[in-house]
């Protein structure tokens, strides 16, 4: 396998070969290798590929594949070509599908799924992101998938509001896989490995350059059955994902905003020419209710929690270094009390703070393994408490908790 992987490589790493002419190309040969092979006789006989296309692939090189093939291994990366039998077959279908995919995390079956892209402005205000939020957030918790570009602005706020939900979230980057833009989303990079895929049809190494973000927005639609767009001005890389997704035969679903706000100018004309108005999470799963009725659940709205003024309070303190008692200093008061009883957490919250320390910071991995939960449903409840000023976050996915929880049966 890993043989023919570098054929593949080496024929997506040609600098100047366009996507079109590798599929020209598979369709005649059949395989990577017996193009690697092929003499120029050979090529010639193939209807459509131009002279200048033919001559890039006299360089017979393979050492940047090997190369690549050597960084995947290390970054564990799998490679997905459009012959895998586990390729999406929506995306396969699409005009110009990518011949290779990278891929860190699980895929799922995505042909049986619900997958809605969502997206939006970078420059997004705050009303569009509570939207992208409270509507993802339905969306997982009624069972579709939730797949964004990962950039700043709505398309973080919408994988943040599926991960709350528990859902399977799917990170479609214009990047390498291993070049976290914007620098922030690390840790929302990590947590869409853990609950679903980053993939990119883009090389390890390779910079988010501006030219790659509309390519990769035909992907991001074409693994979806639907785009919900939030906040898009006009001529916005959002409404080009919707052109794509109408192009590819996907729905499309717009959030309305005022009619005065540049933000909300690409949604507003999109439901004017015919996209369907969403206002929650439920008239965009109704949609398909009939097409995947076993993987449709209730959904349910997102929780608007206010932190108690003592959580914000030990948030604060927790941030601070703590007192020297060796050399006389007051010990550091003691932490709230929280309990399942009084409904400040839950059951599944509580247990993850037992097995949290106030001073060492533990790695997410262990509170997942000892904790017996889902990976999902540990991120979401993490999540929460850390809303709620019960834990707080360090570098490498660490966590320390806030607050003491009260001994009682769950």
């Amino acid at each position: 396998m890993m043989s023919a992987l570098k054929y593949w490589l080496w024929l997506t790493h040609l600098t100047g070969l366009r996507n079109q002419t590798r599929l020209l190309l598979l369709r005649h040969f059949g395989t990577p290798e017996s193009v690697y092979f092929a003499e120029p006789p050979e090529l010639a006989l193939v209807e459509g590929l131009d002279r200048q296309q033919a001559a890039l692939l006299s360089n017979r090189s393979l050492d940047a594949a090997e190369r690549t093939l050597e960084r995947c291994q290390m970054l564990n990366l799998d490679l997905l070509t459009i012959q895998d039998a586990n390729y999406p077959g929506r995306l396969r279908n699409i005009y110009d599908p990518p011949c290779l995919l990278y891929i860190r995390g699980h895929l799922p079956p995505l042909d049986e799924e619900i997958v809605i892209s969502a997206v939006g402005t970078r420059k997004c205000t705050p009303y569009g992101v509570a939207c992208a939020e409270r509507i993802c957030y339905g969306l997982a918790t009624g069972g579709a998938i939730v797949a964004s570009g990962l950039a700043r602005g709505i398309d973080s706020a919408a994988i943040r509001g599926a991960l709350l939900g528990g859902g399977v979230t799917l990170g479609l980057l214009g990047n390498g896989i291993d070049f976290v833009y914007p620098r922030e989303n690390y840790g929302l990079y990590e947590d869409v490995a853990m609950t679903g895929a980053l993939i990119s049809e883009y090389p390890p190494g390779t910079e988010p350059l501006p030219g790659n973000f509309p390519l990769r927005n035909r992907i991001l639609s074409g693994v979806s059955v639907g785009a919900l767009i939030v906040e898009a001005p006009p001529r916005s890389g959002a409404l080009i994902t919707a052109s794509r997704a109408l192009e590819q035969g996907r729905d499309v679903f717009a959030v309305p905003g005022p009619i005065d706000a540049r933000t909300s100018h690409g949604c507003n004309r999109l439901i004017q020419d015919g996209a369907a108005l969403v206002m929650d999470a439920a008239d965009i799963l109704e949609a398909y209710a009939a097409r995947f009725p076993d993987k449709l659940k209730p959904s349910r709205e997102l929780p608007v929690i206010v932190p108690p003024p003592d959580a914000v309070k030990t948030a604060l303190r927790n941030s601070e270094p703590a007192p020297d008692t060796s050399r006389g200093a007051e010990p550091a008061p003691p932490l709230p009390v929280v309990s399942v009883a009084e409904g400040t957490v839950t059951a599944e919250q509580a247990r993850i703070l037992r097995l949290m320390d106030a001073r060492e910071p533990v790695q997410v991995d262990d509170l997942i393994d000892l904790s017996g939960l889902s990976t999902p449903q540990v991120l979401a409840e993490l999540t929460m408490l850390q809303i709620q000023g019960y834990v707080k976050e360090h570098d490498g996915k660490r966590y320390t908790r806030s607050v003491e929880t009260r001994d009682e049966s769950e």
